[in-house]
C-alpha cells in the first residue's frame, strides 16, 4: 500500500509505542518534515535522542522514548494560521495553556507555536503534541 502521509504514520507509530510502554520505536519512511518535527519534540523534552539510519531507500529513524508524551497527532489538511489565529488553534487542540505545543511550518522553518508567536510568523499547521 502506498503511504500518503509519512508524518502521520510516524506520529501514529510514536503514539502507539508510547501507549505500549516501549523504550524505542522504529519509524520508516523518514522525511525532512518528520525529522524537523522530531527535533521540536526533542527540544522540549517529550522524546529522547533519535538516530537516522540510512538504508539507501527512504531512510529510517530510531527514536528513544522517555514516557513523557501523552498524545501526538497530525492536522490534515494543513490549514493556514495567521498570527491572530494561533491562540484559537491552541485552545482547540491542547488540554491546557501550561503544556503542549502546536507545530507549524512557517517561512522561518518548522517551529512550535510559541516560537512562531515570538518571531511574529504565521504559517501552516502540521500537528501537535502534549
Amino acid at each position: 500500500m502506498v503511504r500518503m502521509n509519512s508524518l502521520a504514520d510516524a506520529l501514529r507509530c510514536i503514539n502507539n509505542a508510547e501507549k505500549r510502554g516501549k523504550r524505542q520505536v522504529l519509524i520508516r519512511p523518514c522525511s525532512k518534515v518528520v525529522i524537523r518535527f522530531l527535533t521540536v519534540m526533542m527540544k522540549h523534552g517529550y522524546i529522547g535522542e533519535f538516530e537516522i539510519v540510512d538504508d539507501h531507500r527512504a531512510g529510517k529513524v530510531v527514536v528513544n522514548l522517555t514516557g513523557r508524551l501523552n498524545k501526538c497527532g497530525v492536522i490534515s489538511p494543513r490549514f493556514d494560521i495567521g498570527i491572530t489565529d494561533i491562540e484559537k488553534w491552541t485552545t482547540n487542540l491542547l488540554p491546557s495553556r501550561q503544556f503542549g505545543y502546536v507545530v507549524m511550518t512557517t517561512s522561518g522553518g518548522i517551529m512550535d507555536h510559541e516560537e512562531a508567536r515570538r518571531k511574529h510568523l504565521g504559517g501552516k499547521i502540521l500537528g501537535f503534541f502534549f
